[in-house]
């Protein structure tokens, strides 16, 4: 999708596949240029609830935070990131409240990984182990994964490369729809001239490194048809998981 309009984001494409192993695409994404929301999510749970969950978050996440947004007497930098935070927050909290009440949605929980680019500043925040990346050239991490194996590579007891092989790379600390308050992850970037937004699944990351991505976001320039390249080359590594990537080109607003 892309037009002439002043804001901050350009154009943006996303893909989403089941992938070579699974029967069913728990994976969810939501996008809207106007408003400059987009959200990537990886469902967890038992028979269909995982994607429920996951659809959940697309469709409610982002109402959440424009609800928010426009009750703001001043959009201050705080203020916005702290409508971002409380909207992820908020949904997990109405997530696990309805598992309580409803047997089919017993232990289903979602990744969110979030991002709002508003004026000069894109707003990131994630629960789980989907993650947001900002590319100029280089791919940079705007997200750390909550899991197992990342919490205890930050500790210092697993290398980067162990910690990619080891079985808690899968084992959520934090998701949507936990129980409990979940502390939501966030952090703003102002934006310095022309970049890219990548948020993705852990389908599309444990397939493929930094090196593949960047040149895939490099070379392609139309944002859908890098995500497109991107999920065929996952799928081609092994496609172990459902693979989602979401890709959105930013201006420096004028």
């Amino acid at each position: 999708m892309t037009d002439s309009g002043s804001g901050p984001v350009a154009a943006f494409g996303s893909v989403s596949d089941v992938g070579r192993r699974r029967t069913e695409n728990q994976d969810s994404w939501f996008g809207a240029k106007e408003q400059g929301i987009f959200l990537v999510a990886d469902g967890m749970g038992g028979m269909n609830a995982g994607g429920t969950a996951s659809k959940a978050a697309a469709e409610i996440v982002p109402r959440m935070l424009s609800d928010r947004l426009k009750t703001l007497a001043v959009a201050t930098e705080a203020a916005v990131e702290d409508a971002v935070r409380s909207s992820v927050a908020g949904f997990s909290a109405a997530l696990y409240g309805q598992s309580q009440t409803d047997h089919r949605l017993e232990g289903t929980g979602t990744t969110v990984v979030l991002a709002l680019a508003l004026g000069r500043s894109v707003y990131v925040a994630n629960l789980g182990d989907s993650r947001a990346y900002l590319f100029k050239g280089v791919l940079r991490p705007l997200t750390e994964d909550h899991s197992l194996a990342a919490t205890l590579q930050r500790m210092g007891r697993l290398t980067p490369e162990q910690a990619a092989l080891h079985p808690g790379r899968n084992t959520l600390t934090r998701y949507a729809g936990m129980k409990g308050a979940a502390e939501v992850d966030t952090r703003v970037i102002r934006l310095k001239g022309p970049c890219r937004l990548l948020l993705c699944t852990d389908g599309l990351f444990g397939m493929l490194g930094d090196a593949r991505i960047e040149t895939v976001l490099t070379l392609v320039k139309d944002p859908a048809e890098a995500c497109r390249r991107l999920v065929d080359a996952a799928n081609e590594a092994g496609g172990f998981d459902n693979v989602t990537a979401l890709v959105a080109d930013l201006r420096h607003p004028g």
